[in-house]
C-alpha cells in the first residue's frame, strides 16, 4: 500500500478542488484525499449529477451502493484535517439495539424503500388501465382486476410510506429538500385517493354496468396516473438528480 503524502488540507482547501473549469477533483474519505480526477465517472468533477469533487464524501459512500474500497484505486494525495465541528454522521443518529440489527442486515440501510415503493407505483399505474379497459370492452374481469389492485395499493402504500420515511432520516438526515418535500405531500394524497376509489367502488356494484352514474370515482382513479408519476419522478430526482447544466 502506498504512504499517504504529507499534505494537509482544510476542508475549506478542498472545496477549491471540485474538478470545474479544468481544476483537479479531489475527494476525501476517512481523513484521506483522494484525486479522482481520472475518473470518466467524475466528468467536471460532478458523479451521477448528484455529488460533488472538493468534499468529504463520507455520508455520500455510506448510502452508496456500492464499497467505499473503489477510492483505493485512485492516487492518494494528502490528508484532510478535521473540522471544527465534527458532522453529523449515521452512526450519531442511529440507537445501539438498531446499528447492531443493520449491522447484522446491511441491506436496511438502503434497501427496504426501493423493494416497497415499487408496489403501489405499479398499482397506481395498472389501476387506471384497467378502468379504461373495462370500460372500453365492457368486461367485468378488469373490473374485478381493477378493484384487487386498488386493495393491493391500500395495502403497499404505507408500507412505501413507512420505509421511505425511515430511509430519508436515516440517509439523508431528515433533510428538508426539494424532492423529499413534494413526496411528503403527495404520498399521503395519493394514499388517500386510493383509500377513497376502494371503499367507493366497494359500494358501487353497478359501477360497470352505469358508469355514467360513477363519473367522480372515474376521475379519481384516472388522476391515480398523474399523482404516482409525480411521486416517482421525485423519488428518481433523489438518487438521479436531473442534469442542471
Amino acid at each position: 500500500m502506498s504512504q499517504t503524502p504529507d499534505k494537509r488540507f482544510t476542508p475549506q482547501e478542498l472545496v477549491g478542488y471540485d474538478g470545474a473549469e479544468g481544476r483537479p477533483a479531489y475527494v476525501a474519505y476517512k481523513g484521506i484525499v483522494y484525486d479522482i480526477s481520472g475518473s470518466r465517472l467524475w466528468k467536471a468533477g460532478k458523479h451521477m449529477n448528484r455529488h460533488h469533487a472538493g468534499a468529504d464524501m463520507g455520508l455520500d459512500l455510506a448510502q452508496a451502493p456500492h464499497s467505499p474500497d473503489v477510492l483505493t484505486r485512485f492516487p492518494r494525495v494528502g490528508v484532510l484535517e478535521a473540522p471544527a465541528r465534527r458532522p453529523e454522521s449515521v452512526a450519531d443518529r442511529v440507537p445501539a439495539w438498531l446499528s447492531r440489527f443493520m449491522k447484522r442486515y446491511p441491506m436496511l440501510k438502503r434497501h427496504p424503500h426501493p423493494m416497497t415503493v415499487h408496489f403501489p407505483i405499479a398499482f397506481c399505474v395498472l389501476i387506471p388501465l384497467c378502468l379504461l379497459l373495462a370500460l372500453i370492452t365492457g368486461w367485468t374481469g378488469f373490473d374485478a382486476a381493477m378493484l384487487v389492485l386498488l386493495g393491493a395499493a391500500v395495502v403497499f402504500t404505507p408500507v412505501a410510506i413507512v420505509t421511505g420515511l425511515f430511509t430519508w432520516w436515516l440517509n439523508y438526515a431528515a433533510a428538508r429538500i426539494k424532492p423529499v418535500i413534494i413526496k411528503l405531500i403527495a404520498t399521503p394524497a395519493l394514499f388517500l385517493a386510493v383509500l377513497w376509489a376502494f371503499a367507493a367502488r366497494l359500494r358501487a356494484p353497478d359501477f360497470l354496468a352505469h358508469p355514467g352514474d360513477h363519473l367522480g370515482l372515474i376521475v379519481l382513479i384516472l388522476a391515480l396516473f398523474p399523482l404516482v408519476s409525480l411521486v416517482g419522478w421525485y423519488g428518481a430526482a433523489l438518487t438521479f438528480p436531473p442534469h442542471d447544466d
